[in-house]
């Protein structure tokens, strides 16, 4: 072979290698921007009653709520891209921002099938659990990082498999150990639960500027003691690198919160009427609401607090404050008879 087409040879392979690494580029991005986009709403009334046509059942009461759980645990796992929070390989362990989405979706269906199972589920203390959400509960609670023995992926989505079979012994009249309570005292313990994750949340998310804080852990309790000596001043700031993530952890936490209260509204109307409560959880549904307006911006703009560049971070921080004041309120007016 002449010296003229060992370089013509060299020329070409060196353009196949540049090529092959353009559309591998090109793939990537493609990717990452399909599996980036966050899933949208659902009527949860209209998935509760497509599934009981799907399956012939009848929607009873706690239908609805159960349905919108099975439903949101799924859309983890069957978004484009699927479960991406504990992906190993590219493109999905180069992104963060649907990972931390999911992280918030899950601690709220985490939350939300223990109550199911420890209070929702039961007339009392002593009653006998649901054994499918016994099943199932745990499943949900398997670290969210894990991708092999076990892989989240398959825990949870056998976890789904107990709810659904929590569904269906709902419907059977046979069956009358298994029940949904719709009751004002079951509402209350979950929306206890909700307020700490959305107080949590808040708290995050305003600490993107950084604030020096007073501490107030010991507040209104004269003789109650700490495990070890508490600074009366903490600084507290979110480190750069993370605000995004909490800003996708919170908007992953109220999307999976709207459907949830949503499902509430249908399966808890009754108690809500009678406690003229439904208006003011429906108030809390619209400022969750307001968390999943589209971002126009690629990047989570974080500016000072009254500086020249927005700051999104303190947006959302307004609207979840809001909301759990608004679920705070909400549990007060459940107490009352």
């Amino acid at each position: 072979m002449s010296e003229e087409s060992n370089e013509k040879s060299v020329k070409l392979w060196r353009w196949l290698v540049l090529v092959f690494c353009f559309l591998t580029l090109l793939l990537v991005f493609v990717l990452v921007f399909w599996w980036g986009l966050e899933p949208g709403p659902f009527d949860v009334v209209k998935k509760a009653r497509e599934r009981a046509r799907s399956f012939n059942h009848e929607v009873v009461t706690g239908y609805v709520t159960t349905s919108t759980l099975i439903e949101i645990a799924g859309t983890l796992l069957d978004k484009p891209g699927g479960y991406l929070h504990n992906d190993m390989l590219s493109p999905g362990a180069l992104m963060d921002n649907i990972p931390s989405w999911e992280l918030g979706v899950l601690v709220q269906v985490r939350d939300f099938a223990k109550v199911l199972r420890n209070d929702i589920s039961r007339a009392q203390t002593q009653s006998v659990e649901s054994k499918a959400l016994a099943e199932a509960e745990p499943r949900f609670n398997v670290n969210s990082k894990k991708w092999f023995f076990p892989q989240a992926e398959k825990e949870y989505r056998i976890g789904i498999g107990g709810l659904e079979r929590y569904l269906e012994d709902l419907t059977k009249t046979d069956k009358t150990d298994t029940q949904f309570f719709s009751r004002a005292d079951n509402l209350r313990d979950w929306l206890k639960t909700a307020a700490n994750r959305l107080g949590s949340l808040s708290q995050r998310l305003s600490a993107s500027v950084g604030q020096a804080r007073i501490n107030t852990d010991l507040a209104g309790e004269p003789d109650a003691q700490p495990s070890t000596r508490l600074a009366k001043h903490v600084d507290v700031k979110t480190p750069w690198l993370q605000i995004d993530d909490v800003f996708y952890e919170a908007r992953g936490t109220c999307w999976a919160l709207v459907h949830l209260l949503r499902a509430i509204d249908y399966d808890f109307r009754v108690v809500l009427e009678k406690k003229n409560a439904r208006r003011s959880l429906q108030q809390i549904i619209r400022e969750l609401e307001a968390t999943q307006r589209y971002v126009w911006s690629p990047y989570i703009l974080n500016g000072t607090d009254f500086g020249l560049l927005p700051n999104y971070s303190l947006v959302m921080s307004s609207y979840v404050a809001r909301a759990n004041a608004g679920i705070i309120d909400l549990r007060e007016l459940l107490s009352k008879g």
